[in-house]
């Protein structure tokens, strides 16, 4: 059972859209004055006689909301808004730490993309820049060296890039 403090107290959840409906929801969530988050990155689509950079979610299906629990119902009110996340009919909050490392990928130079969610392989640590203190697994993309963070309430991760010496084991 949720603390009445959880009720009260904004938090972070993520709220489950309809597909391909995020940036409705997001526009939704501004005109009603709800604190949202949607992370975005660039994206190339080519067509037969043209290319366009686009603009697509981190995360399919996912916004993320900052309310507290007594206001849920305006979000589940917005079209297009399925649930909000969670267990046994409860929602799930967010980490302070892991809604950080999703506002810090919006960074141009970090380059995030989204990833498969991962389980297992080499962990990291990242010891330098914005994303320091962040824990992933680390792969290899084109000779780059990218940090995979998993966001496990949503299975969903991201990958970011970043330098080797900026990197430790854990």
């Amino acid at each position: 059972m949720p603390q009445e403090a959880e009720y009260l107290e904004p938090q972070w959840y993520a709220v489950y859209t309809c597909a391909n409906h995020e940036k409705q929801v997001a526009k939704q969530f501004i005109e009603r004055n709800i604190e949202h988050f949607l992370p975005v990155y660039d994206a190339v689509r080519r067509w037969a006689d043209r290319k366009k950079r686009i603009q697509l979610p981190l995360f399919d299906g996912y916004v993320f909301v900052r309310i507290g629990l007594q206001n849920q119902i305006e979000v589940l009110r917005v079209p297009s808004v399925v649930k909000l996340v969670g267990f046994n009919g409860l929602p799930a909050m967010l980490s302070a730490q892991e809604i950080e490392f999703l506002k810090n990928t919006l960074l141009p130079q970090l380059r995030a993309e989204p990833h498969p969610h991962l389980n297992a392989g080499r962990r990291v640590r990242i010891v330098r820049g914005a994303l320091q203190g962040t824990e992933g697994i680390l792969i290899r993309k084109k000779k780059a060296s990218r940090v995979v963070v998993s966001i496990d309430l949503i299975a969903r991760a991201a990958s970011v890039e970043v330098e080797a010496s900026d990197i430790e084991r854990i």
